[in-house]
């Protein structure tokens, strides 16, 4: 196996002077101009046919979809490999991960985004994560405390899953159990690194004690990516060779508010 070190080191925020979401504002003459997107850079590691490591950086717009595609575990994260234990920060494609639902599984591609304190942002919680601390969510989940990405989903299982979703469970974004006591949401004084793992397919690891669900960017109807943007999009994951190739979620997606509108009803 080669590795192919980083053209660009290190993450950060490039931001313009206008902060229009809608891509066009009004010009001194009243007509509507272009825009430029905030942007971000992502680090972007997979692994190649001929098994090589290939690792970059690039830049690409910060919006949702690209966001949520990186933005799951925080650094000193445990995963379960098939070399024992080992921090999220130290995964390399081509490791074997074990998952919960297919057992040892090739790591294909690793992202990683950086939270900036200042960052400027159109969701505010992007510059945040979240501490799920010790024995929070029953005995051993997580231990030892665990910190999460902003766009971090773990999966919950609850009889309210059952009877909105007709699962047992359900992935929930991990900043839906913020209580200030056990599950406290951080804003960091100073950078620090966002990572996400895709595999083969779509998955959850264990990781502290904690099922967090791995790569997949949801349905492509609701990413609201069209033209060159979805090209783009597609682009920041070289192991995909189509969107069709991110298949079925494991477990449905929904809000924590849901569950609890099905349990008080």
């Amino acid at each position: 196996m080669t590795y192919t070190p980083p053209t660009t080191a290190g993450l950060a925020v490039e931001s313009y002077t206008s902060l229009a979401q809608t891509g066009r504002i009004a010009s001194p003459s009243g007509q509507l101009r272009r825009v430029m997107p905030l942007m971000r850079k992502y680090e972007v590691a997979h692994l190649t046919p001929s098994l090589q490591i290939h690792e970059d950086t690039v830049s690409a717009p910060a919006l949702p979809a690209f966001e949520d595609a990186f933005a799951a575990f925080g650094r000193g994260a445990i995963v379960q490999t098939e070399n024992g234990p080992t921090a999220i920060e130290d995964l390399l494609p081509g490791d074997r991960v074990m998952t919960t639902q297919y057992g040892l599984q090739t790591l294909l591609w690793r992202g990683v985004m950086t939270i900036s304190p200042n960052a400027q942002t159109s969701r505010p919680h992007m510059n945040t994560m979240t501490r799920i601390t010790t024995d929070a969510l029953g005995y051993g989940r997580p231990a030892p405390d665990l910190v999460l990405g902003p766009a971090a989903r773990i999966l919950h299982k609850s009889p309210a899953a059952r009877v909105l979703t007709g699962q047992d469970a359900a992935l929930v974004p991990a900043r839906d159990f913020i209580d200030g006591s056990q599950l406290i949401e951080l804003r960091p004084v100073a950078t620090v690194s966002c990572f996400q793992l895709g595999f083969v397919r779509h998955c959850t690891i264990m990781v502290n004690g904690i099922e967090v669900e791995t790569l997949h960017p949801g349905p492509a109807h609701a990413l609201g990516l069209r033209g060159d943007l979805q090209h783009q999009f597609m682009a920041m994951f070289p192991h995909i060779s189509r969107f069709a190739d991110f298949v079925t979620l494991v477990a449905p997606r929904v809000n924590r508010e849901d569950l609890e509108l099905v349990s008080a009803a």
